[in-house]
């Protein structure tokens, strides 16, 4: 063809076109820039939308909320296992058929521990003051004379706390020790000595006090009344002087296996508040050395001018060094 070419369009009419002025489209590459800006577009606006939603739900939810630890949710969740038998239970069992006392479960049978939110209460005991305990208490009294109180009271709540603590110790270990033959009769008394005598003594002297106090907790004067008991103190004598054997003989029965259980299920138990039965048997001794500093400490906040000055100056002067 020459640089006219003859073309027929779609009626089939023929006409001449020039060659050099034919447009025709030039055949490009697919090109993907455009697609891929489109794309990292919508997904900038679509991580935008989820930062504004997440945003709007922080403002809604208060910043102070409390989450709950996961290892609570798991125990609130979960159940405790029924019938477990506890290393407590064991242990006594161990004890009952290690002394052949298997058809006399009543005599020795202690429940088991169980966790609470007071179990420090066990161990200690509540100690409250002479101005928690009357209401009324210090309304018209002087500090000093408030002080005194105090250590008044103190004194009492200990006499009456020691009558108890030896109570116990005849009951919960005195008594199944000798029922269950964990030990002779001989060797019991040997490491007990008279203590089955000085609850009466401690008990005349809480009762004694109990009857100086007024409806308002006060007591006014005590030193009569401490100087003509303290000399029953004497008694001690026989009960110190048989400690150094008695805890020498407690210790070597310790290496009995059915001696050592025995004591640590005591020890285990509420009733003993983790105290070993030797913290018990000292109890009496130790309490023989806070006499006179109770007594010195009433002595400090009583006014030279009390009627009850004179006699606590004699009881605090006694001579206490005979008796321990």
């Amino acid at each position: 063809m020459g640089p006219n070419a003859r073309t027929m369009d779609v009626s089939g009419k023929s006409e001449v076109v020039d060659e050099g002025d034919v447009w025709a489209p030039v055949q490009r590459e697919r090109s993907y820039t455009t697609g891929s800006l489109s794309e990292s577009s919508g997904l900038k606006r679509r991580n935008q939308g989820e930062r504004a939603a997440a945003q709007v739900t922080e403002e809604k939810e208060p910043r102070n909320k409390r989450v709950r630890p996961v290892a609570k949710t798991l125990s609130a969740t979960s159940t405790p296992q029924q019938g477990k038998v506890t290393p407590l239970k064991k242990l006594s069992l161990s004890i009952q058929r290690s002394i052949g006392c298997r058809n006399e479960n009543r005599l020795f049978s202690f429940s088991p521990r169980t966790r609470s939110r007071d179990s420090g209460s066990a161990k200690k005991r509540s100690s409250k003051l002479w101005s928690e305990t009357y209401d009324s208490a210090g309304e018209e009294l002087s500090a000093r004379e408030v002080k005194r109180q105090e250590v008044i009271f103190e004194l009492m709540q200990g006499e009456r706390m020691l009558v108890e603590d030896l109570h116990l110790v005849k009951k919960n270990y005195y008594e199944p020790m000798l029922k269950l033959s964990i030990m002779t009769q001989d060797e019991l008394n040997q490491i007990f000595g008279i203590l089955d005598t000085l609850p009466p003594l401690h008990q005349d002297l809480f009762d004694r006090l109990v009857k100086l106090r007024h409806e308002d907790g006060t007591v006014d004067q005590m030193g009569p009344t401490m100087l003509d008991w303290l000399p029953q103190l004497h008694t001690y004598k026989t009960y110190c002087c048989n400690q150094v054997a008695a805890k020498a003989l407690l210790d070597h029965k310790r290496r009995n296996p059915a001696v050592h259980n025995f004591l640590q299920l005591c020890q285990e138990s509420a009733f003993s508040r983790k105290l070993d039965v030797w913290s018990f048997l000292d109890l009496p001794r130790s309490r023989l050395v806070k006499y006179p500093l109770l007594l010195k400490e009433v002595l400090k906040h009583t006014v030279a001018e009390h009627p009850d000055h004179a006699t606590l100056s004699q009881a605090v002067s006694a001579d206490y060094s005979r008796i321990s």
